[in-house]
């Protein structure tokens, strides 16, 4: 099925359920435990083509990213001028031939050229265009990525925070002027060392027709990717990024529920946010918790929960995107403007193979490396509530 046959089928299935709540509940707003199987069900529906409908979006702008030509053809006439500046080092064309031929050859066939790129552990330095297209999958597979303000560091990044600020006060013509004092902190974004290694048979790699640069960049970017949202999310900051819900250096906590979510808990969760951050603010949840989150209307009696009925638009809880990360813990909520939340990668990502370990058994080892951290510079961008660890129960507000 197509992307735009998924959307259609889902909000068909997502108008059934609604219409099945409001013909069979009872005047208390709950449901019989038989009809309670059958909007799960339903439910369950719902979450399977939302998934589908990800998935699929996610494909398609993979395979148009990986499917795009290295070289654009000529569509004008030539002409005299500004010739392109050729491209040097890990941006040539040389380069980018010399790594796809050392990693088919186990990296035996190392040419001088690939010196240019070794990094400080001995691997080599991925070219200049497949580190844009692994970011590419990393934006693709990382909810986090395409959020938060990424920054290129060379070395330790200092971010100055303001602290304290000065204040505007009324004074009387000639009165005397008052000064405030702005003080500063500082974060400093580090980089922590992040590796997935894969295998791959001797055959296909030894083989001409299997697309060994695309398998590459896709498994390692998924690999990466699913390592970095957990820590962008989790994270302690021990070894790794501090994560948005990380207890002392995440998001500021908007409060703990005792009881099953109901929608003014989401009203106060979003006017908590001070306005500012609200112009630019999504929420980030689990799965799951969204699942339990369509059950929940508002004051209206309309549901808070709004599907996307046209391909390409986010779903929206009380008129805000929704983004859903299995990473995500499922005993808190996160609503806030991620932007403020930066992300340093130091260098660039680098290629290197496993000379020993899968000697004798007719695979091969190779093992991509990155440096990276992440913090939540102005924890006031983002609030986090905490959830009752039973959400999944909650009811009609």
């Amino acid at each position: 099925m197509t992307i735009k046959d998924l959307i259609e089928k889902r909000a068909k299935v997502w108008e059934t359920a609604k219409n099945f709540v409001e013909t069979h509940e009872d005047k208390n707003g709950v449901l019989s435990e038989e009809d309670t199987a059958a909007y799960n069900k339903m439910e369950k529906e719902i979450e399977d083509l939302t998934t589908a409908i990800d998935r699929q979006t996610r494909a398609e702008r993979r395979e148009l990213e990986l499917s795009r030509p290295v070289n654009s053809p000529i569509t004008g006439k030539p002409f005299r001028g500004e010739q392109e500046k050729e491209k040097t080092g890990r941006a040539s064309d040389e380069y980018r031939d010399a790594m796809i031929s050392a990693m088919r050859s186990n990296f035996r066939n190392v040419s001088n050229v690939l010196q240019e790129g070794v990094d400080a552990d001995g691997g080599y330095l991925v070219p200049e265009e497949y580190d844009r297209r692994l970011i590419d999958v990393l934006d693709d597979e990382n909810i986090m990525r395409g959020l938060a303000t990424t920054i290129t560091t060379a070395g330790q990044h200092k971010i100055n925070i303001a602290a304290t600020k000065p204040a505007a006060a009324w004074i009387e013509e000639g009165g005397t002027l008052t000064f405030g004092d702005a003080t500063f902190d500082q974060i400093y974004l580090d980089a922590y060392k992040l590796h997935v290694a894969i295998k791959v048979t001797e055959e296909l790699l030894y083989d001409n027709t299997f697309g060994l640069e695309n398998y590459i960049i896709t498994q390692f970017g998924k690999a990466l990717a699913n390592a970095e949202e957990d820590a962008f999310l989790n994270g302690d900051g021990k070894g790794k990024p501090t994560g948005i819900f990380d207890k002392t250096k995440g998001g500021q906590i908007a409060g703990t529920l005792t009881a099953a979510i109901k929608s003014d808990d989401l009203i106060d969760l979003v006017y908590g946010l001070k306005r500012p951050y609200r112009k630019s603010a999504s929420f980030i949840m689990n799965d799951s918790t969204l699942a339990s989150l369509r059950k929940l209307k508002d004051n209206n009696g309309a549901y808070i929960w709004q599907p996307s009925y046209k391909e390409g638009e986010p779903d929206r809880v009380l008129g805000y995107t929704v983004h859903t990360s299995s990473f995500a813990p499922t005993n808190a909520i996160a609503f806030g403007d991620y932007s403020y939340y930066n992300i340093g990668d130091r260098g660039s990502r680098s290629f290197g193979e496993l000379r020993e370990l899968f000697a004798g058994n007719g695979m091969i080892g190779f093992l991509a490396k990155e440096r990276v951290d992440g913090k939540l510079v102005l924890p006031e961008a983002v609030k986090v509530l905490k959830l009752k660890e039973d959400t999944a129960s909650a009811g009609k507000a």
